[in-house]
């Protein structure tokens, strides 16, 4: 089945809206789209994630389970990239010294499904996961 991707628009909540530009602006590069006081667009990887500043806000992981021998926290969101894109990002955040939930690396090796997987969380304690696969087409969805 052939299909043209359309991008996603998520909204998340943060502790502080400045913090969110650090992150996403400065870390992850994210270019910056409309804002006000309380809240922020960014461009992820062609995605809108909208980080709303929200007080008083509870911690955002509700659990984990296990995936090929991590505990993979719930919830979380990520964008899939292509292997160079994800591989310059692993290196972006080694060099900016996040510390990684799980730290990037290959999972399912030689299975169907194989991919280049990493989790990190934000400054607010959102987590996110980028994922990237030597061929997405015959492996996103791979059973």
């Amino acid at each position: 089945m052939s299909r043209r991707l359309t991008p996603f628009h998520l909204a998340i909540p943060v502790h502080d809206v400045t913090a969110a530009r650090a992150f996403y602006g400065g870390v992850l590069g994210c270019g910056e789209g409309r804002s006000a006081e309380r809240w922020v667009d960014f461009d992820l990887y062609g995605h809108q994630l909208v980080c709303h500043q929200v007080d008083g806000m509870a911690p955002r992981i509700a659990g984990d389970n296990a995936v090929d021998g991590h505990d993979v926290p719930v919830p979380h969101f990520g964008v899939v990239l292509e292997m160079d894109d994800w591989q310059a990002l692993a290196d972006r955040l080694r060099a900016a010294r996040i510390d990684f939930v799980i730290e990037p690396h290959i999972r399912f090796v030689g299975q169907p499904g194989e991919q280049a997987t990493m989790f990190f969380l934000d400054p607010s304690g959102n987590a996110v996961e980028f994922k990237a696969f030597a061929d997405i087409d015959g492996q996103l969805f791979a059973i």
